[in-house]
């Protein structure tokens, strides 16, 4: 081969390489654009999918204080339901009172039946007397108000409750005030006496 054919032999191969490079630079940067348009699509929905997240967890916290703020609002409305017979029965025990011929047996019973009105509206929503007779003294749910001795009764023993207590679900709200036993004097502490 002669000189001028290796020159154009050359200029040949290098206008080949040009052009597969022109071609792989060509596939490479249309195979990127491709990935870059898919990434940006997949961002697009990712964010897309956050911000419909966010938006939904704001709902839920809305409507979680709404709802709190109506539980704290209207939480007694039951109760309130419960007692408004037991109003509307001592008003028309008052009216009846006031009337000039008015029967006392019949005041008493419909006192009664308020009282049992009550403690039945009571008893629904957890809320139970503690009326301890004859139970052993208890500093968490009774209130000493006097001391006596009682020879029948063994020492700390409620004798007598001036006013009821009451509990709520277990958990005490008043404690009942209460008279308790004291051994008689001269009577050891602690014992019974033998009859």
């Amino acid at each position: 081969m002669t000189e001028s054919e290796n020159t154009v032999e050359d200029t040949n191969l290098d206008e080949t390489q040009e052009q597969a490079g022109t071609s792989s630079e060509t596939v490479d940067v249309a195979e990127l654009q491709a990935r870059l348009e898919e990434a940006e699509a997949k961002a697009k929905e990712a964010q897309d999918k956050y911000l419909r997240a966010q938006a939904e967890m704001e709902n839920i916290r809305r409507r979680s204080e709404r709802e709190l703020e109506n539980a704290h609002k209207y939480g007694m409305e039951k109760f309130a339901t419960e007692l408004l017979p037991v109003i509307d029965s001592l008003e028309l025990g008052l009216v009846a009172a006031s009337a000039d011929d008015a029967d006392i047996e019949k005041l008493r019973e419909g006192s009664e039946l308020t009282a049992k009105m009550l403690i039945a509206a009571f008893e629904k929503f957890g809320i139970n007397p503690v009326h301890p007779i004859d139970e052993t003294f208890d500093p968490d749910f009774h209130q000493a108000m006097t001391m006596i001795e009682h020879p029948e009764k063994d020492p700390n023993t409620v004798i007598d409750v001036m006013q009821k207590g009451y509990t709520l679900n277990e958990r005490l709200i008043r404690p009942a005030m209460v008279v308790v036993s004291k051994a008689p004097q001269g009577a050891p502490q602690g014992e019974k006496e033998e009859s």
